[in-house]
């Protein structure tokens, strides 16, 4: 059975006023009602149902690159403990005291061997283990379970791309089975080279009056939207130049899988690439044209490292149609996007975000720069510089998105908004062609609804208690 054919059951649930799930995202219709964007009661459900189970995004590895160093980081509104233990393993725990529910770490970021619960003074190592109460001899911590039960709710974390990943459902897939063939295209943006990705730092964070699955949806696969909402980056001739091609965002592949997305742009014929421009392109090899022009954020004296990370496949996407945007359901997102200055001369954008829910109408949007880390620190400063010009908190592009989000939510608020309909009717169905070497659902031409309304089927199946 795939995506599309999977039908809201019996195990959907039932809101208190008697709705189903299945009358808020009508599959027959490809709409959803504008209820979704802001019920407290829904949004009770996505905390368990979702939030606890989806692999999410909670930090890069860099952040915490000495033992014993740890950031504060959320799961849905749970707060967790992220640490590098004294073996290099990075752990994730929830900062819920298992005695009397206090904080037990209050900072946002620190290095600390153990913490210790300021209201009992319980203690424990980093990664969550119980070492101990009080008074020992007093048996603080009851004589009903053994210490090995009374640690701090741990999660199960692996590492992709420099990206620490956790969930807390022990029957979920590994976050490989989860990505599925989305790693394909994922390894082209942020796996390229052999010393990988780091970061900027730590992320930027500021909160946005919206709920968090407008952003999400976006970013399953919204691409022409950047036709109006985004114009101003093709009047600045920050995207497009001459050529025929004015609307390059417009031609491309899409992939998805099980609501995961990846948008990867057409570059084929280099009309709006000014390195590529004049060149005879069909009797170019993929490397040759990857040497003329890199995939963004690279500098051409790491291109060479390509040949040997990925299949001629991947080589071939890479060198006409780079992956450059995608959202890893639920909420993790990335950009990997040439730009240029108005000069003309080339940068990039290297991002990866999430979208962690405050409530129904509110979401912290955090967001990290990324580089190589083998780039020069002139090449770093650049890339840091385009993308905390485009996006973050000062961004000209995050500016768009983050002002249209909060008009849906608040529209969402009212008896007569809330009735409305977020429709995907636009459906191209998949048009793999032939020569295509990737995976996935695969979409190709002029993008349309079709990724994001597998973003709503994947949170059907979440909310209805099937992911897996």
């Amino acid at each position: 059975m795939t995506l599309e054919q999977v039908r809201v059951d019996s195990s959907a649930p039932l809101l208190s006023d008697g709705t189903s799930l299945s009358e808020l995202i009508d599959q027959d219709f490809r709409e959803v009602s504008l209820r979704v964007l802001n019920d407290e009661e829904l949004y009770q459900l996505e905390l368990r149902n979702i939030f606890t189970r989806a692999w999410t995004v909670v930090a890069h590895e860099d952040e915490i690159p000495s033992p014993g160093d740890y950031v504060l980081r959320w799961v849905g509104e749970d707060e967790v403990i992220v640490s590098r233990s004294d073996e290099g393993e990075v752990t994730v725990a929830l900062n819920v005291c298992a005695h009397r529910a206090a904080k037990v770490c209050r900072f946002e970021v620190g290095q600390a061997r153990q913490f210790q619960c300021p209201y009992h003074g319980w203690t424990f190592k980093p990664d969550g283990t119980f070492l101990g109460a009080p008074i020992g001899r007093e048996s603080m911590h009851g004589l009903l379970r053994p210490k090995s039960e009374l640690g701090l709710r741990k999660g199960r974390t692996e590492v992709y791309l420099g990206m620490v990943f956790v969930t807390f459902d022990e029957t979920a897939p590994t976050l490989r089975e989860y990505l599925g063939p989305m790693t394909y295209y994922w390894d082209m943006m942020f796996g390229r080279t052999e010393s990988g990705m780091t970061v900027v730092g730590h992320p930027q964070r500021f909160t946005i009056k919206s709920n968090w699955k407008s952003a999400a949806e976006q970013f399953a696969g919204d691409i022409f939207h950047t036709l109006s909402l985004h114009r101003s980056m093709q009047e600045l001739q920050l995207l497009s130049s001459d050529g025929p091609q004015q609307e390059p965002a417009m031609a491309g592949v899409s992939a998805s899988y099980q609501g995961h997305f990846v948008r990867c742009f057409d570059l084929s014929e280099g009309h709006y690439v000014n390195a590529l421009k004049g060149k005879d392109l069909a009797n170019l090899a993929p490397m040759e044209r990857l040497r003329l022009m890199p995939p963004p954020g690279m500098e051409p004296g790491m291109v060479d490292q390509l040949e040997s990370r990925f299949d001629a496949g991947q080589l071939r996407i890479l060198a006409e149609y780079t992956p450059q945007v995608g959202q890893l359901f639920p909420n993790v997102a990335g950009l990997a996007m040439p730009f240029q200055f108005p000069d003309g001369s080339v940068s990039a954008f290297f991002t990866w975000r999430t979208w962690v829910p405050k409530g129904p109408d509110t979401f912290e949007l955090f967001h990290w720069t990324v580089v190589e880390r083998s780039a020069s620190q002139e090449f770093r400063d650049t890339v840091n510089l385009m993308t905390s010009a485009t996006f973050g908190a000062s961004g000209f592009v995050e500016s768009d998105d983050t002002d249209t989000w909060p008009m849906q939510t608040h529209a969402a608020r009212g008896a007569l908004g809330r009735e409305q309909k977020l429709r995907y009717q636009a459906v191209l169905g998949e048009t793999k062609p032939d020569d295509w070497p990737g995976p996935g659902q695969v979409y190709a031409g002029f993008p349309k609804d079709d990724s994001q309304w597998n973003f709503w089927l994947r949170y059907v199946d979440f909310m209805s208690g099937r992911p897996w």
